[in-house]
C-alpha cells in the first residue's frame, strides 16, 4: 500500500486489512513521506503483519509505486489505494480462487464502487470467470469493463518479470491497464463472482490530473498498445475493430479534460490533440475513415478552446453545472 498522508482514509482501509479471515500475510506499507502522523499510527498498531518502509525524503507518485518490485514479497501479492477498503473475506476469495484456477497470470473478484463517505453507490458491470489479455483489451475499448488498481493479485515473480507498474506514465495514468494486459498475457486473468472489495470514488489523483498529463500518458498507453498488437495477432484484430470506437471516446473526454485546464497549465490546445488523434488513428485503424470532430462535444471543445472568452464560458458552465 502507497500512502502519503493517509488520514482517516488510510485507517480505515489498514483495518479492514488487519480484519481478513486469513491472517497469514504481510500488509508493506510504503510511506511517502507523510507528516500526518499516518506512521506513528501505523506503529502504535504494534502488529507484526504491518512492515514499514518510509521514504527519506518526498517522492512523486511514480517513484513510490516504482518501489515495488525492489522489496521482499511473498509469492502472491496484491495493490491497494490506501483510501480503498477490502471485505474482510478478500484473500479467502483469492485464496479459493487461485486453487480454482492455477494456471491462471491474474486473479481479480467484483467489487463495489462508494463515496467518500464509504456509502455504497453502485457495484461494478459483471465480468466473466476467465478472461485472455485481446478479451481484456476489447473490454476497455468498448468500456464494457470496470477496472480500477485495487482488487487484482498476482504472483510477485510476474509483477517483477514485467517490470512492475510503470513510471513513465504520467501520475501513472493507464500504468494500470498496461500492467493487468501484461500480466495477463502469458495466461489469463481468473475472476471470482463475489463481491470482495470496495473502491472509492472522489478527488483522486486521476481526476485532478490535468489535461496535458493525462494526454500524455494516453499517447504512452497507446504506443503500448501498438507494440502489444505487433506481438498478437489477436490483440491486432481486437485493435482494428474497436479502436475507431476507443480514439473516438478519448479524444472526446480529454479534449474536455484539457479544455478544463487553465491555458497557463498547459503546453497542449485541443486543436493540437484532435490533430494527434488522428495520426493515432492513420496507425491503429490505416484507412478506415476517422472524424472525431463531427462528434459534437469533441467540435464544441476544439471551438471554445481557440480564444480567451471561450475557455472563459466553460469554465463558468463547468462550476455551474457541478
Amino acid at each position: 500500500m502507497p500512502v502519503k498522508n493517509g488520514g482517516e482514509y488510510v485507517k480505515e482501509c489498514v483495518n479492514s486489512i488487519l480484519s481478513q479471515t486469513l491472517r497469514d500475510f504481510n500488509l508493506i506499507m510504503l510511506d511517502n513521506y507523510s507528516n500526518d502522523g499516518t506512521i506513528e499510527w501505523l506503529q502504535s498498531l504494534n502488529d507484526k503483519r504491518i512492515i514499514i518502509h518510509a521514504s527519506e525524503k518526498p517522492l512523486s507518485i511514480e517513484e513510490n509505486w516504482d518501489r515495488i518490485k525492489s522489496l521482499q514479497k511473498s509469492e502472491y501479492i496484491t495493490l491497494i489505494g490506501h483510501d480503498d477498503i477490502l471485505n474482510e473475506n478478500y484473500l479467502e476469495v483469492m485464496s479459493n480462487l487461485i486453487h480454482k484456477h492455477p494456471e491462471a497470470s491474474l486473479y481479480q473478484t467484483h467489487f463495489q464502487y462508494i463515496d467518500e463517505k464509504g456509502d455504497v453507490l453502485y457495484n461494478c458491470k459483471p465480468m466473466d470467470e476467465i478472461q485472455y489479455a485481446h478479451e481484456f483489451l476489447a473490454s476497455f475499448m468498448c468500456r464494457n469493463i470496470d477496472s480500477t488498481g485495487t482488487g487484482y493479485m498476482m504472483r510477485s515473480r510476474d509483477y517483477d518479470n514485467v517490470g512492475g507498474i510503470s513510471a513513465s506514465y504520467n501520475n501513472l495514468i493507464f500504468a494500470d491497464y498496461a500492467l493487468w494486459i501484461d500480466l495477463i498475457t502469458p495466461g489469463y486473468k481468473a475472476t471470482a463472482l463475489e463481491m470482495a472489495f470496495k473502491y472509492r470514488i472522489h478527488e483522486s489523483v486521476s481526476k485532478t490530473t490535468n489535461g496535458d498529463v493525462y494526454q500524455q500518458a494516453f499517447e504512452n498507453f497507446f504506443k503500448f498498445i501498438i507494440a502489444k498488437s505487433r506481438k498478437s495477432d489477436k490483440i491486432k484484430i481486437v485493435t482494428e475493430r474497436y479502436g475507431k470506437e476507443f480514439l473516438l471516446y478519448f479524444c472526446e473526454s480529454l479534449s474536455h479534460r484539457i479544455l478544463k485546464t487553465p491555458r497557463k497549465q498547459r503546453e497542449i490546445v485541443v486543436k493540437e490533440f484532435i490533430k494527434k488523434c488522428n495520426y493515432y488513428a492513420s496507425v491503429l485503424i490505416p484507412g478506415e475513415k476517422f472524424e472525431p470532430e463531427k462528434k459534437f462535444r469533441t467540435g464544441i471543445a476544439k471551438i471554445l478552446d481557440s480564444s480567451g472568452l471561450g475557455r472563459e464560458l466553460f469554465l463558468i458552465f463547468k462550476k455551474l453545472q457541478s
